[in-house]
This record gives structure tokens, sequence and C-alpha cells, in this order.
């Protein structure tokens, strides 16, 4: 069975009872995954990318209403599931650069002008023509680079990526019912 890399939206349905239905899917099928490990003797891990990690750390700086007791729980219950950060390494940002730089090849269209620099085209390559983050695309090529299933709401946005990568990419999305 393939490790998780679990996306950020599906680390907040995950802990919070709240968001319903989301919740309790992503509880059914975290049990329904350990109960076909039980009975198969295989394994999976969670992992959590450190991009992750600092969606979660901005979302909580930028929150109207601060409460800290509700980050100091959320921290807890991460570390509670205890998964393994994934860091950004030289084998993620190979996959970044050729991921990145299909999209270009695939969507640039007039923006391929001679002695563009990079940084001119991050908006509308990305976010604003294919609906694609650049958080997302450094996720995705964390999930790619070690083979991992990406656990992600975000499946509506990630089609643009999936027309140039294929079937590189392993998707779940916890949040719906019936996998």
């Amino acid at each position: 069975m393939r490790d998780f890399l679990v996306d950020t939206n599906i680390w907040g349905y995950w802990f919070n009872p709240d968001q319903e239905p989301w919740h309790s899917n992503v509880l059914k099928r975290v049990a329904e995954l350990k109960q076909q490990c039980k009975n198969s003797k295989e394994s999976f891990k969670i992992w959590i990318s450190s991009v992750t990690w600092g969606e979660i750390e901005f979302g909580y700086r930028v929150q109207k209403k601060k409460d800290g007791s509700l980050e100091t729980q959320f921290r807890q219950f991460v570390n509670d599931v205890a998964p393994i950060e994934y860091k950004i390494d030289k084998h993620v940002t190979l996959q970044y650069g050729r991921i990145r730089a299909m999209l270009f090849e695939k969507f640039g269209g007039d923006k391929k002008v001679a002695g563009r620099r990079p940084e001119q085209l991050i908006d509308p390559i990305t976010s604003l023509q294919l609906q694609i983050q650049e958080n997302d695309l450094w996720i995705v090529s964390q999930a790619i680079t070690r083979n991992f299933t990406l656990v992600t709401n975000d499946t509506k946005s990630l089609r643009p990526l999936l027309d140039v990568i294929g079937k590189e990419l392993y998707l779940e999305n916890w949040a719906v019912g019936n996998q």
C-alpha cells in the first residue's frame, strides 16, 4: 500500500467535527485503511508536507478571531496522528521544475516570450489562468517524488495539472464518501 501525503484541507476536515460531512468521511476512510492493513498485514504511513505546515501557520495568523486554544488543540491532534514531515529537497525541486515547465509548455501561450523571467510567468501560468496555486505544485511534486498518494479535496483545481502529468500522480479525496 502506498503512503499518503495529506493536504491542508483534509487535515482541517479530519480535525474539525463541525466540517460535516467531510469530517465523518475522513474518519471513515482512515478506519477503512487501518482495517484493510490489519486484514492484509500491509501498512501505510501518513505524511505532512512542510508546505502544508506553512499553510496552517498562515491560516492561524490571519484569523480575524484568534483562538489560541483551538490552535493548540489542532497541533496536538496532528502530533497524535504523528505524521512524518516531508521537507522540500533537491529531488522535489527537480520534479517541481519539470512539472512547472510542462505546464508552461502546454498552457503558456503568448507568455512564452524570449527574455521573460520566470517570476513574470507565475500568475498567468498557474494561479490566474489555470487556478493552480504554487503551494499545490510543490505538494504535488513531493507526492510524485516519493510515489505517495496525495489526499486532497482540491481535485478540481488539479485537473490542468493532471493533463500534463497524467498517471504519475495518485489522488484520493477522503472528504467524499465511497472512494
